[in-house]
């Protein structure tokens, strides 16, 4: 499964929540119907976890935001 690097993505995960969840376990999901399908955003402290649920969904490929 590929990945393709965007500029910007919605955040699902507000920085004041980073201190409340130090274990980094906090992952989010916004499920949407749209004109062109269904849209599936993630976020996650861990970007691994959230990646591997939209790796399980089978849709190629991920848009990802490099961030930091």
């Amino acid at each position: 499964m590929g990945h393709r690097f965007v500029e910007d993505l919605p955040d699902l995960i507000r920085p004041e929540e980073y201190q409340d969840h130090p274990e980094g376990r906090l992952v989010r999901v916004r499920i949407r119907v749209t004109d062109e399908g269904v849209e599936v955003l993630g976020d996650a402290m861990r970007p691994e976890v959230v990646e591997r649920v939209l790796r399980s969904l089978g849709q190629d490929p991920i848009d990802q935001m490099l961030c930091g």
